[in-house]
């Protein structure tokens, strides 16, 4: 077995056990976005199958949860902001 497919795979298991992103991940692992995406998405399925579904229901998971944890950030950003505001007029 490669360097590359065991990077794969330890990859595919750090995302099943502690659930992190794609970018948490790389993170991890000292690798770019690109590269733990393209690990996962096109080589993880050739090296095992059963493997990549799982990862792939905890990905979409995390890509359904998206749109609602950008929506707190913009909200938490917006209210800082405002309690600056408030700060600075008083």
């Amino acid at each position: 077995m490669s360097s590359i497919e065991l990077r794969t795979i330890k990859e595919a298991e750090y995302i099943i056990l502690t659930k992190h992103t794609i970018r948490q991940t790389a993170k991890k692992f000292k690798i770019s976005k690109s590269t733990v995406h393209n690990d996962l998405k096109f080589r993880l399925p050739k090296i095992d199958k059963n493997l990549h579904l799982k990862v792939q229901s905890i990905l979409q998971e995390h890509f359904e949860e998206k749109h609602i944890k950008g929506g707190q950030a913009t909200k938490h950003k917006f209210e800082i902001k405002k309690s600056c505001k408030k700060c600075v007029n008083s």
